[in-house]
């Protein structure tokens, strides 16, 4: 680190980030948490009414939890699994007004950039010694801070993916966007006007488009209007829910088999093989075109609303002035890529790994969180407490850096 006065920064206030001020803290060193929203959890507010896959065994932090309980704080039950509303009502709220905590934490500042004190990306004399500037603006406007280290945990909220098959904007997408909703709306709560009686179709083959689908088809019981379609790029549906009953975490599993028992009633209307590549407007509704014509039997219809379940992606604009070492394909740091390789790996199966794998050539600047994991959809909450607790270690000069063995 540059120079122990300054304060190591941490870009966001959500559970990762929280756990890293609570582990620099053990350590005695001061943290800094920049956050854009006007709360902790800001981002966990907007899927509120979702319920986490993970008990609350695996939700909470130790050393945030040993903050708390000296405040008097009473854990929730393990073997449950919190809303997102829960999660943040019940512990992250908490533990942003334990001491420690509150004292380092700064609301509604948002990190528009981050860079070397007088050293742009090509400069090398002197860098390491340089301490990281941070641009921020608050509701004063734009200043500059300095930190000995940074460690970004602002997530990938904030950046969607697109419904287009090729990676990027369908044709007609972004002149579209008001009839698209992309992650997961309150379908079953103040979404509900915009869905019932409409025809909804679903884009995505992961659990975040299992549970629109299962709140549509809900809905769909209450307002018999409502028509719920759901559009993938594979070819078939055959052996998506293999294993859903034997998931590692049953409440993941649960969901699986409940779409799949949806279907099978034929209150999800599948379609198969739709690579998006253009969304236009027809008298219609709203039509999306594929690539692969769909089958004459089963074309695709024009709809009145779509959920884009497509997932997010990591936007590392903010950190363009610093030396990365990104993957070309996850965009996760690139020791850390074979470790979660989707097409290799679940929740259950990834490695233990720490600040070694997390580190860049940018010295003192580490993305945690589920930000680390770029494209990868694998990211297990427990996962980032123990990224940060062995980035911590690291910043602290430990000799063996705390990283737990065994899945993470």
């Amino acid at each position: 680190m540059s120079s122990s006065s300054e304060p190591i920064a941490i870009i966001g206030a959500g559970p990762i980030g929280l756990a890293a001020a609570a582990h620099l803290h053990a350590r005695g060193l001061t943290a800094l948490i920049l956050e854009r929203g006007p709360s902790a959890g800001h981002n966990i507010r907007a899927w509120g009414h979702v319920q986490l896959f993970s008990p609350w065994s695996m939700n909470i932090d130790d050393r945030a939890a040993e903050l708390l309980h000296a405040g008097g704080w009473t854990a929730p039950p393990d073997d449950v699994c919190p809303t997102g509303e829960a999660f943040v009502r019940d512990y992250l709220a908490p533990l942003s007004r334990v001491t420690p905590i509150r004292d380092c934490l700064r609301l509604g500042t948002r990190v528009a950039a981050v860079s070397r004190l007088h050293h742009d990306k090509m400069k090398t004399p002197g860098r390491e010694q340089a301490p990281f500037v941070l641009r921020v603006v608050d509701a004063d406007g734009e200043h500059d801070l300095h930190a000995a280290a940074v460690i970004d945990t602002s997530g990938t909220f904030h950046n969607p993916a697109p419904l287009g098959c090729h990676g990027i904007a369908a044709r007609g997408e972004t002149a579209l966007a008001e009839h698209i909703r992309y992650g997961l709306p309150d379908v079953l709560g103040e979404a509900r006007s915009r869905y019932a009686g409409r025809r909804v179709m679903v884009v995505g083959g992961g659990h975040s488009a299992f549970t629109a689908l299962r709140d549509l088809a809900e809905l769909a019981e209450s307002s018999p209007d409502t028509r719920v379609l759901w559009a993938i790029r594979r070819d078939s549906i055959e052996g998506m829910f293999c294993g859903a009953a034997s998931d590692s975490l049953p409440e993941r599993g649960r969901l699986a088999c409940t779409i799949s028992d949806l279907v099978d009633k034929g209150a999800i209307e599948v379609h198969c093989g739709v690579r998006i590549d253009a969304v236009e407007k027809v008298a219609g509704g709203v039509q999306v075109h594929s690539g692969q014509t769909p089958s004459k039997e089963k074309p695709v219809p024009a709809v009145d609303e779509i959920i884009a379940a497509t997932g997010f992606r990591p936007d590392s604009a903010l950190l363009a002035e610093l030396r990365l070492a990104l993957d070309p394909a996850t965009e996760s740091p690139v020791a850390l890529a074979p470790l979660i390789d989707p097409n290799v790996h679940s929740c259950g199966s990834v490695g233990a790994h720490g600040a070694e794998e997390l580190s860049h050539p940018e010295p003192g600047l580490y993305i945690a969180g589920i930000k680390s994991y770029g494209r990868a959809p694998t990211f297990l909450l427990r996962t980032g407490y123990r990224q940060v607790a062995s980035i911590a270690a690291a910043l602290a000069a430990e000799s063996e850096p705390a990283v737990s063995t065994g899945a993470a």
